[in-house]
């Protein structure tokens, strides 16, 4: 996928995945970025073998990424009650777009590298098919924001971001839940999330019960 040049999204997805990748392979995804003037990224799931990880590293490849990919079997899972009382968690309307990716943003401000794209990201995001935007307030104010996308039974869980001066609260925690009941009530079977390895998000997922199904690493050329 290209995305631009600085979006995260630029990358390769599933690599080796479904069959060998071969010299001839990177060679040409190569050229897909490098002529886009974009850097070379492959996020790379350990399922794919070693034998891919020992051609990324011959061919000059570094990682520079882990992130964990969790699971949920949702059949018959308690989902905890929203601890704080003081926090609203409600779907977005269509209306409320610009709204939920300004919040989205302001909670990336010390992600440096990438906290200008999540508005426009975000906005991007909230209009695609098949997304559904979450809001927590606090008194009227947007403290936080998160994503859940279904197919297939499968609901996946991203975008959360808390603002600053809201953290500590257990807004990304009752939004967690409440993403789960959204998703067991629209018939999935299954959740899955990914997260920093260690990460405050990979504990309150694993409080709601998910398991770590493997750790991709992205590996990008050059670097």
């Amino acid at each position: 996928m290209f995305d631009g040049v600085r979006s995260p999204l630029t990358q390769t997805f599933g690599l080796g995945m479904f069959e060998p990748t071969t010299e001839p392979d990177l060679a040409q995804l190569e050229e897909f970025f490098q002529t886009r003037v974009a850097p070379v990224s492959h996020e790379v799931c350990p399922l794919a073998g070693v034998a891919l990880l020992q051609l990324l590293a011959g061919r000059g490849y570094l990682p520079v990424e882990l992130s964990n990919v969790l699971f949920l079997n949702l059949a018959g899972q308690p989902l905890d009650p929203v601890l704080n009382a003081a926090l609203t968690i409600r779907v977005a309307s269509a209306h409320e777009r610009d709204a939920y990716a300004n919040a989205a943003a302001e909670g990336w401000q010390q992600a440096t590298e990438v906290a200008d794209l999540i508005a426009d990201l975000g906005r991007v995001m909230f209009s695609a098919a098949g997304y559904t935007g979450f809001l927590v307030e606090n008194c009227g104010r947007i403290i936080a924001t998160a994503g859940l996308v279904i197919h297939d039974r499968v609901a996946l869980l991203a975008g959360a971001s808390t603002v600053s001066d809201a953290r500590g609260q257990g807004a990304q925690r009752a939004v967690l839940t409440a993403r789960l009941r959204h998703a067991s009530a629209s018939g999935c079977d299954l959740a899955m999330i990914v997260t920093e390895p260690g990460s405050a998000s990979q504990r309150n997922a694993e409080r709601h019960g998910f398991r770590v199904a493997y750790t991709r690493t992205k590996w990008r050329l050059g670097s």
